[in-house]
């Protein structure tokens, strides 16, 4: 699993360590611990999931004190179960329980995401369609949560509004028009930028596919429309389903025979992997 580079994570990790250690440090740990104790401490999942978000709570530890040294024993992408172990710290003390917390609040939430990405990704393995994130990110971690849906098997949509142009219903509704927004879209965008374009009915789908465009979101609808919409389509774009998907429905979406569905809880609401640190000695 391809890692993000530290350039990218460091003032993610930074920032939150300033906000742990606020003016004043770990007043605990530093009036409890002597300065010169050396502990291990291990990184335990508590339940099943898949792994991500390592490299971030190694370099929690590493800010805090470059002399901890951090093995990771399950990697980005690792399927885990209760009792893994994914990774050994060893070092100051001081400095393994400083970095506790932050270490594991993002390999718990971007595990979380990760597993929660798995469950679709799974579920709908036996189809042709790939489960996709969303911009529908935690302010600040959009970086890090579109790895973890990769970690998890899934696809990355746009990672902002500056790298495709997906033209929307207020979009449809500013311009007047899907027709008329989509001529504006390719007289402003460059030849290398993708244009999308959201319909929720197969009136404005038909309208859509004379005017030549990369893909389609079908928004909020049931499999037999999508199914409709796909054969309609017949190839010209890509198909992308989206709108309250869950687990349980993504099947029937994706037995439709859509290229992609996109699933903006997998980033806003995944529920965090429990991950415990054990301490070793």
């Amino acid at each position: 699993m391809r890692s993000l580079p530290r350039v990218v994570i460091e003032p993610i990790v930074r920032a939150a360590l300033l906000e742990d250690l606020g003016r004043a440090g770990d007043l605990t740990t530093d009036a409890i611990v002597p300065a010169d104790q050396v502990s291990t401490v291990q990184l335990v999942s508590r339940e099943p999931g898949v792994v991500a978000g390592t490299a971030c709570a190694e370099l929690a530890w590493h800010l805090v004190d470059p002399a901890i040294e951090v093995t990771i024993e399950a990697p980005d992408g690792s399927r885990v179960q209760p009792g893994t172990v994914i990774g050994t710290a060893t070092g100051p003390t001081r400095g393994l329980l400083t970095g506790e917390r932050v270490a594991l609040n993002f390999l718990g939430q971007l595990s979380g995401v990760a597993t929660g990405t798995a469950t679709i990704a799974d579920a709908i393995a036996h189809t042709r369609a790939r489960v996709a994130d969303t911009r529908k990110t935690v302010p600040g971690l959009r970086a890090l949560q579109k790895h973890a849906v990769v970690c998890g098997g899934g696809s990355n949509h746009r990672f902002g509004l500056d790298d495709a142009v997906l033209i929307k219903d207020n979009h449809v509704a500013a311009a007047g028009g899907i027709t008329e927004a989509v001529r504006r879209a390719k007289a402003h965008a460059g030849h290398l930028v993708k244009i999308e374009v959201e319909v929720d009915s197969l009136d404005q789908l038909r309208e859509l596919i004379p005017l030549g465009v990369d893909a389609v979101l079908l928004d909020n609808m049931g499999p037999d429309l999508l199914r409709d919409a796909v054969a309609l389509v017949d190839g010209r774009m890509i198909t992308e389903a989206s709108g309250r998907i869950t687990p349980q429905t993504a099947v029937g979406i994706a037995e439709a025979g859509v290229d992609l569905i996109s699933v903006g809880w997998l980033t806003h609401s995944s529920r965090v992997l429990d991950i415990g640190l054990d301490w070793v000695g």
